[in-house]
């Protein structure tokens, strides 16, 4: 996966769609360009389950995801995602992207305070 360095939490990629200053505020800070960041198969899994998604957010959503690398699940990131959550007790969505950065040694951004103390950041 060369040319990564961040991993995005999926409250960043909620904030960057709706244009929240604060996600592409850290964004801009870590200096991250949308080709060096790549987001954990559970985030994709959690942008496209609301409930009450619309088509049109639906739209955006899947847009945004075909410029994404998407990090498939493997037993690595398992194994550390139990490890996270027997630590920490995060919650196990929480517990695998932290899990997905660590294997895949990429700098995650969150805006999720508690999931920044969890793992050390």
């Amino acid at each position: 996966m060369s040319g990564l360095e961040f991993l995005l939490d999926t409250n960043v990629v909620i904030g960057h769609l709706a244009g929240q200053a604060a996600a592409r505020t850290l964004i801009q800070e870590k200096n991250a360009a949308l080709g060096q960041c790549a987001i954990s198969q559970i985030t994709r899994m959690e942008l496209l389950s609301f409930p009450s998604l619309t088509a049109d957010a639906q739209s955006q959503i899947e847009e945004f995801l075909s410029a994404m690398t998407v990090i498939l699940l493997d037993d690595r990131i398992e194994a550390e995602a139990i490890a996270f959550r027997r630590r920490t007790l995060l919650k196990l969505p929480d517990s695998i992207i932290a899990a997905t950065a660590k294997v895949h040694e990429l700098a995650l951004l969150t805006l999720d305070e508690r999931l920044l103390r969890a793992v050390g950041i």
